[in-house]
């Protein structure tokens, strides 16, 4: 059953800051890498269980592309919720999500 994506603050200001940062350099790829997360994040509403469960948060699933993990928590046949979308070369102490769970 497909549910629907729902996304944090958090995960909100994660996407415009991956493309900020690669809007730097390319428009065009800032643009498709933001676009390529998203589309991977689709992936969940037919698939909630796809990623392992994630050891940092406790009942929460990730999902790993690329350089990213993508943490979510589900509510089974109802929503998937977007809690981070983190990329492995900043420290998690830095990421909110993170620090707001610990």
């Amino acid at each position: 059953m497909a549910v629907k994506i729902v996304y944090s603050d958090i995960a909100k200001n994660d996407l415009l800051g991956i493309y900020n940062f690669i809007r730097r350099d390319s428009l065009f790829y800032a643009k498709k890498e933001v676009n390529d997360i998203r589309t991977v994040i689709k992936i969940l509403k037919a698939n909630t269980s796809r990623g392992k469960v994630s050891v940092d948060f406790e009942g929460a699933r990730e999902l790993l592309f690329k350089h990213y993990r993508i943490i979510y928590d589900v509510i089974p046949d109802e929503e998937v919720h977007i809690i981070t979308i983190h990329h492995h070369s900043r420290s998690i102490s830095n990421n909110p999500a993170f620090t707001k769970k610990l």
